[in-house]
Formats: C-alpha cells, structure tokens, sequence
C-alpha cells in the first residue's frame, strides 16, 4: 500500500494533510525518514508519526437494513445515500457489496475490505441472494417454470441462472438468484408478464439480515458471519 494511503486511512489526516508531513520528514518506516508518497508499505513495516507509531484499522465489515428513498452510492445531489446513515470514521473508504435500487429494501453490505466486496459481488462466486417480492398480480405456474429454467433478458447475450422461486402466497414469493444483472428481479418479473410491487432482500450468501435491524440500522458482521460469506 502506498505510504499516503495507510496514513491517511489510519489517522484523522487528509490525504493532502498527509502529503504534507510526508514531506516534511515527519514519517518513518522501520525508523527510516521517508519523504515520498508513493513509498510502499508493507504488513510488517513499523510507521511512526514523530516516533508515534501508526496502525492500519481493522477491517471493517457492515451490514445494513436499506430503507426506501435512500440510494446505494456515495453521493447523491437529489436523495439521501446509505453512507449518511453511518455516522462513523473514514466511511467514504467503504465499499458497497450489492447494491438495491432506491425503491428496494432490506440488506446490503459495506465494507473498506476490496478483496472481500470483490468476493460477495463476483457473478463466479454465485452467492445467493434472497428477495421477498410482492407482485402485482398471481403468479402463473408457467411464469415460475420460465424462471426456474431461465431465459434471456430484452438487451443480454446470455440467459439468467436458473433461479428458485418459493411461492408464499398467490402474488408474494421468495426469488432466490445467483447473479446480479442490472435491475434483474424487475426485468425478469416484467418478462413473464409481471410487475414487481414491492421488493426487499434478505439474504446475500449465508448473511441473513438481522431481525433486529430496523430500517435505516445497521451493525458489524460477527466473525462467522465473515467467513460463512
């Protein structure tokens, strides 16, 4: 990692801040005055601030219960975005691992782990993802056939994964995919003559989300929750 990049994301320093002391000597790495940027730094190596030593943060891994109306980036002129419900450090380092449309509700992960977010959201990886969708209208047994055996979407190459569809209730279902297509749970409704009421996820591989959360709440992943990812 670049020398500017570990101090910044472990101290209250900007990135220009840290520039700035950088290059004025005030940095060592294994007791050697560094004064470039650029410099790499390693797991081991031993950085201090004015013989103060710095340590990269923990990792950290979050889950959230999306509400309606707020939008999965990280800025937004017009709508609240899930990064305005963290009130916590360094939260533009994060990352969102799933992303939901703004009408859609319910679990989203966030975290400043890249290779872990490239691991959930990778189609290779196919991690489950679990909607609850309330439909406009009954769902047909042939509609849920053409969904179990997937088909090919207005504007793709390729046909979705077959997906898996528990039916609840004559127009509420459980719609479990292993993909992530742009607007897909919508798209695949519309195309068996549908329309998709009210959307809300679940669960994204074996990461359930809490009951406890209410919308807008979020929380850390356990450890198991992690690896079970």
């Amino acid at each position: 990692m670049r020398l500017d990049k570990f101090i910044s994301n472990s101290t209250v320093f900007s990135r220009s801040q840290t520039g700035k002391i950088i290059r004025k000597g005030d940095i060592t790495v294994n007791g050697s005055v560094i004064k470039k940027s650029a410099f790499k730094v390693f797991e081991n190596d031993q950085v201090q601030y004015l013989g103060v030593g710095i340590n990269m943060p923990k990792q950290r891994y979050i889950m959230m219960h999306k509400p309606k109306d707020v939008v999965c980036s990280t800025a937004d002129g017009e709508h609240q975005t899930v990064l305005d419900l963290l009130f916590i450090s360094k939260r533009d380092n994060l990352h969102i691992a799933g992303r939901l449309d703004i009408d859609t509700t319910g679990l989203i992960l966030l975290t400043d782990d890249g290779q872990w977010s490239h691991c959930i959201t990778s189609p290779k990886h196919q991690h489950a993802k679990i909607y609850h969708v309330s439909l406009a209208d009954e769902i047909s047994d042939e509609a849920i056939k053409q969904l179990e055996t997937g088909f090919t979407l207005k504007g793709e190459d390729k046909p979705t994964l077959p997906a898996k569809v528990e039916k609840l209730e004559s127009k509420t279902i459980l719609l479990t995919l292993h993909e992530g297509k742009y607007h897909q749970v919508k798209r695949m409704l519309a195309a068996v003559g549908n329309h998709v009421e009210q959307l809300h996820r679940q669960q994204i591989g074996k990461i359930v989300l809490d009951d406890g959360l209410k919308r807008g709440e979020w929380r850390l992943l356990s450890a198991d929750e992690i690896k079970l990812s």
